[in-house]
């Protein structure tokens, strides 16, 4: 049949998952057969087939294929190991102790001259937020931070020792200085959001998440000015896709109105512009007595989407009793 012959059938578990080339071979798959266009070679001596989707899952999958034994998941990457839905997934990011040298566009490999504290699945949570601070926006900090928080994931104690413990370490100024700007109580990022944006206007600083009893009725409300009767809250999707959910929340709205508590409702596309958000909540509290002073969208406002680093200025000299 000549070049007509079948080709050789390929093993089932080189189709679901990157592979090194050793590994295909002890499968029987050739040299020539890696080299043709069934297979893309992604790594060096790593593969995959060129059918395969490479999720982030796979991509750490690969890195562990080509990093040394010791390289443990580090910041954003480990965090989403816990389930957050949040931050870039590429590159999968790796801490190593010693000088081991590696760049690729899908890994990053962080060196250190001594591991943080480890777990089963890589550095713990708290020693993958103080690395996570060290390139987050004020704003993106705050929401992790809050996220890991409040899933019981890191303690506000245990961050901060460790932290305290090794300031020399890249991110833990960072993430003590965000420490002061978390709220275990948020339930959400958005609504985690919704306050810094909010409080770093120069407004108000609300309660998070505080019950209100309204005659029978225990309401929940996202962000309470309880000093002037105004509720903050954030509409997700599942607000208006879950009938219960909506039906839910009539209800709970004209509790509120019946009791003379205002609320201002914040929705995703209103959050992608904070100053209107911003406005209409002064609105809705000056109209309920509020007489301080209005917005201020100057420097405070501006250090939320900046770099926490570029926040609190140049470096500290960290290189204490840590072994560099």
């Amino acid at each position: 049949m000549g070049w007509l012959t079948a080709m050789k059938p390929i093993p089932t578990e080189l189709l679901n998952r990157p592979f090194t080339t050793s590994g295909a071979r002890q499968r029987g798959v050739s040299d020539r057969m890696l080299a043709g266009r069934r297979f893309v070679r992604i790594l060096p001596g790593v593969h995959r087939h060129r059918e395969l989707d490479m999720t982030a899952g796979r991509w750490i999958e690969a890195a562990r294929l080509v990093l040394p034994e010791g390289a443990q998941l580090t910041g954003i990457t480990r965090i989403q190991q816990l389930g957050l839905h949040f931050g870039p997934e590429l590159p999968v990011r790796f801490v190593v102790e010693g000088d081991h040298h590696l760049s690729f566009d899908e890994i990053f490999l962080h060196r250190t001259t001594r591991l943080p504290p480890l777990d089963d699945v890589g550095v713990t949570p708290a020693a993958a937020f103080i690395s996570y601070c060290r390139r987050a926006r004020v704003i993106d900090a705050i929401k992790v931070g809050d996220w890991l928080l409040h899933q019981g994931h890191v303690t506000e104690a245990e961050l901060r020792h460790l932290a305290l413990g090794e300031q020399w370490r890249d991110g833990a100024v960072e993430a003590l200085w965000v420490l002061e700007h978390l709220d275990p109580a948020s339930r959400s990022l958005p609504e985690s959001e919704c306050r810094a944006i909010l409080s770093f206007a120069g407004l108000p600083i609300g309660e998070v998440n505080r019950r209100l009893t309204i005659d029978d009725a225990h309401l929940i409300g996202d962000l309470v000015f309880e000093q002037w009767r105004t509720v903050v809250e954030y509409e997700g999707a599942h607000h208006q896709a879950d009938r219960a959910q909506y039906a839910s929340d009539i209800d709970r709205y004209a509790v509120m109105r019946g009791h003379d508590i205002a609320y201002v409702q914040v929705t995703k596309e209103k959050l992608k512009r904070p100053r209107l958000v911003t406005r209409e909540v002064h609105r809705e509290l000056v109209t309920r007595g509020y007489d301080g002073p209005p917005p201020d969208f100057g420097h405070h406002w501006h250090q939320l989407f900046e770099r926490i680093t570029d926040v609190i200025g140049p470096r500290l000299d960290r290189r204490q009793s840590s072994g560099a």
